[in-house]
């Protein structure tokens, strides 16, 4: 089927438009939409969208706990923030999108995929580097990429067209979102001095509204969260109550302006309230139970984990290797955290650990010490030892 073409149809302005060029170009396009938590958004009404947009077909699949398992545990697991503070919204659901863009294709014997990506963004990466690294037979289209407009051209076009579409030129925010958080970008955001209107939030509530906090105790198992409170929960649902909690008190908005992998700079928007309180928690919780050296060479290695995925190389070999390193850190992360949920702020206020690498009598100021501080005289001489003799090199000469 040479002239059918697998969209990924997320239901917004982009992909809407992109319906419509392909099937100007002749081609039958497939719709494709994969459920990763969109949070609020009809899904039934997406499918039905992408047919009143003259796709001969709308397929949807519901990938959220293969989205939570496959995706956000490896991505909690190596404490993931891109330029320390992105949690990877978007770039987490896109390899997975990727992966049933490539085999739906294949499923239809149809040799061309493609996407509602613009020029200018990382999704185009992400996504055709994914399906290459799947499926390198495949061709890729990139309809709106092609076209060339702006958004406000973009939004005329639709309307010119009947396409049906949510955006408008009053509030023209462009919204990514999934069950670990949501992105928001353009309109009055390109203007990095402006204030986000409170409007566009929609997972997190006004941290600056007085309430009573809330305490919550995470369970962790070999570096998974398995319970809230005591009440054992999937990935997948341990990260809706997380969002519901965390986000009723206005925890993980983030303004933030990004370096983009196109060369260029971006304002965006997020809101994560389940991956800022699942980090913050999981984060303390290595601190009890791994090793000092292994603690301090996994921050390295996340940091180019993040970048990597940001990158939109999830399939790379070098991903796959930081993947088996991560993993193998996590055989000890196992106990409870407790976090203050209140005003913004997602706090750690206790952490223990059958595992834990604590020793209260090693580390006790009072009766019962068991630290013989006579071993640091020695341990300080040795450690100091190359730069006292680098020192006197320097002043020989």
């Amino acid at each position: 089927m040479a002239d059918r073409v697998v969209l990924a149809y997320s239901g917004g302005l982009d992909t809407c438009v992109g319906i419509g060029r392909l099937r100007d170009a002749g081609k039958d396009v497939v719709a494709l939409t994969v459920d990763v938590g969109q949070g609020g958004e009809d899904i039934a009404a997406i499918r039905q969208r992408a047919l009143d947009c003259g796709a001969v077909e709308s397929i949807v699949i519901d990938a959220k706990d293969e989205f939570a398992g496959d995706h956000l545990v490896p991505a909690l697991q190596a404490n993931a923030l891109y330029q320390k503070r992105y949690p990877l919204v978007s770039a987490l659901s896109r390899p997975l999108i990727a992966k049933h863009l490539a085999l739906t294709a294949k499923q239809l014997g149809a040799d061309t995929v493609a996407h509602g990506c613009t020029g200018k963004g990382n999704d185009q990466v992400r996504f055709e580097a994914a399906v290459a690294a799947l499926a390198p037979d495949l061709t890729s289209l990139a309809p709106v990429r092609d076209l060339a407009l702006t958004r406000d051209q973009a939004i005329v076009h639709a309307q010119q067209h009947g396409l049906p579409i949510e955006q408008s030129e009053r509030a023209p925010w462009s919204v990514d979102q999934n069950v670990w958080g949501r992105a928001v970008a353009t309109g009055s955001l390109e203007d990095p001095w402006n204030a986000p209107d409170e409007q566009l939030y929609a997972y997190t509530q006004d941290p600056t509204v007085p309430q009573d906090p809330d305490d919550v105790t995470i369970t962790f198992e070999q570096g998974v969260p398995v319970a809230i409170d005591g009440q054992r929960f999937s990935m997948l649902r341990v990260v809706q109550e997380l969002n519901a909690l965390a986000g009723k008190h206005g925890v993980g908005r983030i303004d933030v302006v990004e370096d983009r992998l196109v060369g260029i700079k971006s304002r965006e928007v997020y809101e994560a309230p389940a991956a800022v309180a699942l980090i913050a928690a999981h984060e303390e919780l290595e601190s009890l139970t791994l090793e000092r050296d292994v603690n301090r060479y996994k921050r390295q290695v996340e940091s180019d984990w993040a970048d990597l995925v940001y990158d939109g190389l999830w399939f790379s070999g070098l991903k796959r290797s930081l993947d088996a390193f991560i993993a193998h850190t996590q055989q000890h992360v196992s106990g409870d955290v407790r976090l203050r949920l209140h005003a913004g702020r997602a706090v750690v206020t206790g952490r223990r650990s059958s595992q834990s690498l604590y020793d209260h009598d090693l580390a006790t100021a009072d009766a019962g010490d068991a630290f013989d501080q006579s071993w640091s005289k020695g341990f300080i001489d040795i450690w100091s030892l190359p730069s006292k003799i680098s020192a006197r090199r320097d002043l020989a000469n």
